[in-house]
């Protein structure tokens, strides 16, 4: 197969959408893939899944994120950063994103500069998979990420207000399929799942009456080794491979390589 983009998007904040990502890319590093992470939220918190504070500082410093390239309209290539997985790099975020809605909107066809930019880097073949942590909100710059991408991820948390807003961005990214009709749902994965409560239940059945969008199998339930894994500048995965929850992203990992090939 040739490269593939994914997003992770999800316009409701909380939703493990970050995790997901940063944790899906590294299950996949372990399977061998080479993977490239972006990180499009001005939170940058993929971006602290793989770099302590003092580097992502020196990245906000030498101007070489993401938001500098879209702001210079430069190709990708030269804001791809080393990790400490020879399988793994990213291209970080910068705090400056509060502002690329604004920026963005002086630029001629907006809604395609970033697939733009990421064109000599995808078609190069260097990354089995790129995957781009999307902000949670519905704009010219998801909208940009969207474009840029084969597919999307939609990562939804299994609590009371889990599935809110989802119609929206389903709507969303229908709107943005006109535009790029390559771009598919590759489906919805459920995070943080507690199947002691009741609204699991509720969630899991309302999901199961969605026709057209495909709901992975795999399921991330609550694990307090992710926030540890978190305060250690790590992903999961990496951090405590024997844990319940990089378990499920290995066999999450697993499924989407089998949807991509």
């Amino acid at each position: 197969m040739g490269t593939c983009v994914i997003c992770f998007a999800n316009n409701k904040g909380g939703s493990g959408k970050t995790t997901t990502c940063a944790n899906t890319g590294s299950a996949l590093s372990l399977m061998g893939r080479k993977v490239l992470l972006i990180d499009g939220d001005m939170q940058m918190n993929l971006t602290l899944s793989f770099f302590g504070e003092d580097d992502v500082l020196e990245f906000a410093e030498s101007g070489r994120t993401v938001y500098e390239a879209i702001v210079k309209e430069e190709d990708l290539s030269s804001y791809i950063r080393k990790t400490d997985d020879e399988n793994i790099d990213v291209i970080p975020a910068s705090t400056l994103l509060t502002s690329i809605e604004m920026d963005l909107f002086t630029k001629i066809r907006r809604e395609f500069l970033l697939s733009r930019l990421l064109k000599k880097v995808k078609d190069s073949g260097d990354y089995d998979y790129i995957l781009i942590d999307a902000p949670p909100t519905l704009g010219n710059w998801v909208m940009n990420i969207l474009i840029a991408s084969d597919r999307v991820m939609i990562p939804v948390e299994a609590t009371p207000w889990g599935l809110f807003g989802l119609a929206n961005m389903t709507d969303f990214i229908g709107r943005v399929q006109e535009i790029a009709p390559g771009l598919d749902i590759l489906g919805i994965v459920v995070t943080k799942a507690d199947e002691r409560k009741n609204y699991y239940k509720q969630m899991r059945e309302t999901l199961s009456e969605l026709d057209e969008i495909h709901v992975f199998e795999s399921v991330i339930h609550v694990d307090s080794s992710v926030e540890w894994a978190q305060d250690a500048s790590s992903t999961v995965v990496k951090y405590k491979r024997s844990s319940r929850s990089a378990k499920e992203y290995m066999q999450l990992a697993k499924e989407v390589d089998g949807l991509c090939q």
